[in-house]
């Protein structure tokens, strides 16, 4: 049997196949932070801040908030008072917290030390992804749509300073996902589900400048960007994320995921893509430009869709939500 074995190994080191162990995967599970049994459903996104070591999670139905002290891994405290909390956005320089309320339709503007209510801001309901230019202080936040039985969805525009919304950026289609900003340039590239392809937005003239159709993929959600290598990724649940190149317009190559994804993110100093997906999260490292090689899928949970890259920590956390007996828990995973 011990030489048979060896023979089978030496046979897939020659057509340049390893056996791989849990000491090579890219994600090594460290911690499992369970949540309390009256959590159920879906989560949305996470943020952390790194400051205070606090983790906030989204429970849609539960109606609140998490806060997660991220080195006790214990549940501290409850923001309730939100009706279907989505998205959430730190600013440290005023201390507040910008959460989207996709039930009654608001952006809740939220006091970080005491938890407290400060205001809101009125949107169209399913008000949900945000993105966030730090250099203006605007946040854009996907509204309104086909649950409000519109055809078109809406892009507000949101000074957080001042608390309001300053301009609505009208685009086609009833349901829009996640964005990613550029840096270099005002461009914003969109996910326009309803229509299966990106919507180009130029955030200084707040017009839509192009779309490209998504060929490679279906049921385009989640995005991310490599704007130094002019790379744009965009996930689809169909089982895709599809590279584009950002100068072109042009889809690249469509890399294999698990189905079901709903987060993703680029880390440019180690070069690789997280997806967090139905019960995995792939993970690929970039050889280049145009070419991606696959370090694996690591096991997460049922519909553990929703994850946070924190490079600053070497952790990856995927929230889980609470399936057969299994109360909703986050998952800390040490990057390798």
């Amino acid at each position: 049997m011990k030489k048979r074995i060896l023979i089978l190994m030496m046979g897939l080191s020659v057509f340049g196949v390893e056996a791989v162990g849990q000491e090579a995967a890219p994600l090594k599970l460290v911690q499992t932070i369970q949540l309390p049994a009256a959590i159920k459903g879906h989560f949305d996104h996470f943020a952390i801040d790194l400051k205070e070591s606090k983790l906030y999670a989204t429970p849609e139905e539960y109606k609140a908030v998490l806060v997660i002290d991220v080195n006790s891994g214990k549940l501290t405290h409850t923001i309730r008072g939100i009706e279907k909390p989505h998205a959430i956005l730190i600013r440290k320089d005023v201390n507040r917290l910008y959460v989207t309320d996709g039930e009654a339709g608001e952006l809740r503007i939220i006091d970080n030390a005491t938890y407290k209510l400060v205001s809101s801001v009125k949107l169209l309901k399913d008000a949900d992804p945000i993105g966030y230019d730090p250099a203006t202080k605007l946040l854009y936040v996907v509204n309104g749509g086909g649950d409000v039985h519109q055809t078109y969805s809406m892009l507000s525009v949101v000074d957080t300073t001042a608390g309001k919304k300053l301009a609505d950026i009208k685009i086609d289609g009833e349901t829009l996902e996640a964005m990613v900003l550029e840096k270099a340039s005002p461009k914003m590239y969109v996910n326009n589900k309803a229509k299966n392809q990106v919507e180009i937005v130029d955030r200084d003239k707040r017009t839509l400048l192009a779309s490209w159709p998504v060929t490679k993929g279906k049921v385009n959600v989640a995005i991310a960007i490599d704007e130094a290598n002019h790379r744009l990724f965009v996930a689809c649940r169909s089982g895709q994320i599809v590279v584009f190149d950002t100068q072109t317009g042009k889809e690249i190559v469509a890399l294999p995921i698990t189905k079901g994804v709903d987060d993703l993110v680029f880390d440019p100093v180690s070069k690789r893509l997280y997806a967090a997906c139905d019960g995995d999260s792939d993970v690929y490292e970039q050889t280049d430009a145009n070419n991606y090689k696959s370090l694996g899928k690591v096991p997460t949970g049922p519909l553990g869709k929703t994850a946070l890259l924190v490079p600053q920590l070497n952790r990856y956390f995927v929230a889980v939500p609470q399936h057969g007996t299994t109360n909703a828990e986050v998952l800390v995973f040490e990057v390798h």
